[in-house]
């Protein structure tokens, strides 16, 4: 018997919502001692009481706006359903709010990028069925450029399966992979050079391993910044990462993949086996992110910092009665790792929205969205304390609505828009 797997009609919605939490960002200077720094509100874009900056001339030339980003990686068609609690063995239930619409890691990052009003351009594959018919139908009326999504005329288009728990706030994913799966035979060589034509950056996901690596190298070739989600250990996922500029992990993998003990020691560790990496983040969920950002060597003179204690210090300095996504950074150091090794670096603590249980819907494509968030800042040339809050603040907005893009913010939105603009200004003046 051959099931209909075809979901109904997909969905799309521009609505704007959930404005009154983008308060955006703390921001936390930096420290005044070789460890932490201390923390307060960054006054959001109060423009009715600040006052006027001195007249100067701004001239936006950090402004990203149309810049090409290639993603390659996994697409999807989400069915997510609520439900009042996780359902045991044989339980039947009943849903209490059902949407079908557009996943997959690379299909939400670069949604998100679209958004924001980068030119994304995306890099997978799809059956010409209903499911993947209405994948790229999504994609392409969020402005995501869907001419290097392979076609293909038979097999199937991959799905996913959506649990979220209201009651916990959790979600559980049941993932069915597209068939037949991407090849490199797929991707002419014409249609990679077309692709990466113009490109300022580029991301994958560790998905479609074997097209993925070929459209890594060439973009080594053409010196496109590379940044790989390291979500899990996958297949080729080393030969990625050898490639990388930038990565952004799973609390888990850091430790996983270096078999380090503790995180900072695994993230130090990560510095010291991945020579061209700039900086790696760890997505630590409602708990925040922590970052450690390469620098030039500070010299044989310099202090010697545990980075185990280098972090506690860091985290003593959260402070939990503000609700907008703060950043605590330290001072450049020479970071040890216990029987690893040591790497001048600096290491940064970025807090989560604290969103109202009320307000807080579902977290599925947090990551994504801070992924995102985080490329657009790196085109933007936003510093690193800012890239930290501006990337919470739209992992946020996306938990307040059911699904992996619902949520995520346009740039049109006045309180993303007025951000935005108030640090492209200060990133051009301080370049004069």
């Amino acid at each position: 018997m051959k099931l209909n797997l075809a979901p109904p009609p997909l969905t799309h919605s521009h609505s704007l919502t959930n404005q009154k939490m983008l308060n955006l960002c703390a921001v936390i200077p930096n420290a005044s001692s070789t460890f932490t720094s201390s923390v307060q509100p960054h006054p959001f874009l109060n423009f009715v009481n600040r006052r006027r900056r001195p007249r100067c001339r701004v001239t936006m030339s950090s402004d990203p706006q149309n810049a090409v980003v290639v993603g390659c990686g996994g697409v999807s068609v989400d069915f997510l359903a609520s439900v009042a609690a996780y359902p045991k063995p044989d339980d039947k239930i009943r849903t209490t709010n059902l949407k079908v619409q557009g996943g997959g890691n690379a299909g939400n990052a670069l949604t998100c990028l679209a958004r924001l009003g980068l030119n994304a351009r995306l890099i997978s594959k799809v059956a010409d069925d209903s499911q993947g018919r209405g994948i790229l139908d999504e994609l392409r009326a969020d402005g995501v450029d869907t001419s290097f999504i392979v076609v293909s005329k038979e097999g199937t288009s991959p799905f996913t399966y959506i649990i979220v728990d209201t009651q916990t706030k959790t979600r559980t994913c049941i993932h069915t992979p597209g068939y037949p799966p991407m090849i490199p035979d797929n991707l002419p060589k014409s249609s990679l050079l077309s692709a990466l034509d113009g490109a300022k950056f580029a991301y994958f996901d560790g998905r479609l391993p074997d097209t993925a690596l070929l459209v890594a190298q060439e973009a080594v070739k053409k010196n496109i910044p590379i940044l790989i989600d390291a979500e899990r250990p996958r297949e080729g996922l080393d030969d990625f990462l050898k490639l990388a500029d930038y990565v952004v992990c799973s609390a888990k993998f850091p430790k996983a993949w270096t078999e380090a003990s503790t995180l900072p020691q695994a993230l130090v560790s990560m510095l010291l086996m991945l020579p061209n990496i700039k900086f790696v983040i760890v997505t630590l969920g409602k708990d925040g992110c922590i970052m450690l950002e390469r620098t030039a060597d500070t010299g044989p003179s310099a202090e010697e910092v545990d980075a185990d204690t280098l972090l506690e210090s860091l985290e003593l300095k959260r402070n939990k009665s503000v609700s907008t996504p703060t950043c605590i950074q330290s001072s450049v150091a020479k970071l040890k790792a216990e029987g690893i090794g040591t790497v001048s670096g600096k290491l940064y603590v970025g807090t989560a929205e604290s969103i109202p249980p009320s307000e807080l819907v579902d977290t599925t494509g947090a990551g994504d969205a801070f992924i995102g968030a985080v490329i657009y800042a790196i085109c933007a040339k936003f510093t690193p304390e800012t890239m930290l809050s501006f990337a919470a603040s739209v992992a946020g907005a996306k938990c307040r609505d059911l699904g992996a893009r619902s949520g995520l913010p346009y740039r049109a939105d006045p309180h993303f828009q007025s951000f935005i603009l108030e640090n492209l200004s200060t990133s051009s003046i301080n370049s004069l």
